[in-house]
């Protein structure tokens, strides 16, 4: 479908397509209202079979699937992937929607760090000062967490957030399609999920906004995020998970009415304003001529 257009712009189309279904991720576990690890492996498990399912199409439409699984790297990249499903579900049962994903926004921070000190891409100083001003934010929605009695779910979220980092660094140190890594990496959540609910059964009440979330969005949002590191640098992949930051707090309070505390949209400001402000001075750079 992309096949026409430069590379870039194709990675800034795929990663821009899975931040858009990844928003509405909160909102559809919310709406399931089931408990947290039946909801993580029903997810994982639907997700699994879709992928399943494709590498079966794809292998009798092509005959092979050369250069469609990933190498050895497909399986840290999926691993990290895997850990980044299970702290995020959780983290969205300890802490509010808006903490999560205002936390989560640490990941262009973390993954070009990572890219520094992994891939040799030293970030410029104008990151650094972003950085910084992240961190402040970030303490503002944790410290607001541990007052509110949400320490664990913020906690859960960076760490998700750090491990999101790791699978963008990975894959795009591989230059390799890591499409199908970042969907059968669900079997580490699946394997989790489904150890704590086969003992007692299942328990969710609207499934089918779960199977929708693992069969179509989930599916369709890593895939396009993890294709899109073929395409863009790893930090520009980060910054598309930033439109779950901007948005998933806004179906939130859409569908459920739940408001951000003062503290929480005060470090989700400074967040987002700070990543914004880096991103036009980085385009500014770029579009700056150079004199010899």
């Amino acid at each position: 479908m992309f096949a026409h257009l430069p590379d870039h712009r194709k990675g800034l189309l795929l990663t821009t397509l899975g931040g858009l279904a990844l928003s509405m991720d909160i909102p559809l576990i919310r709406l399931s209202d089931g408990e947290v690890w039946s909801v993580l492996s029903v997810r994982s498990v639907a997700t699994i079979i879709v992928a399943i399912a494709a590498l079966a199409v794809i292998r009798r439409v092509k005959g092979s699937l050369l250069g469609i699984l990933p190498g050895r790297l497909g399986l840290p990249v999926g691993f990290f992937y895997g850990l980044t499903t299970i702290t995020f579900l959780l983290a969205v049962y300890y802490t509010t929607a808006a903490n999560v994903v205002f936390i989560i926004a640490l990941n262009p921070m973390f993954t070009a760090l990572l890219s520094w000190i992994f891939l040799r891409e030293r970030p410029a100083i104008s990151t650094f000062v972003t950085m910084a001003f992240m961190i402040v934010g970030v303490g503002l929605i944790v410290g607001d967490g541990m007052e509110g009695g949400h320490l664990l779910g913020d906690a859960l979220s960076v760490v998700a957030s750090f491990s999101i980092a790791c699978a963008i660094t990975i894959s795009r140190a591989s230059r390799q399609d890591m499409g199908f890594a970042s969907l059968l990496g669900a079997i580490v959540p699946a394997i989790a999920g489904l150890y704590h609910v086969i003992p007692s059964g299942f328990s969710i009440d609207h499934p089918g906004w779960i199977l929708f979330d693992g069969a179509v969005l989930m599916p369709l949002s890593f895939w396009c995020l993890a294709t899109g590191t073929r395409f863009i640098s790893a930090p520009e992949v980060a910054m598309f998970y930033l439109l779950e930051t901007i948005l998933a707090p806004i179906w939130v309070w859409l569908i459920f009415a739940e408001a951000p505390t003062n503290m929480t949209l005060a470090g989700g400001a400074i967040l987002i304003l700070a990543l914004a402000a880096h991103s036009l001075w980085q385009a500014r750079a770029k579009a700056r001529p150079i004199i010899i």
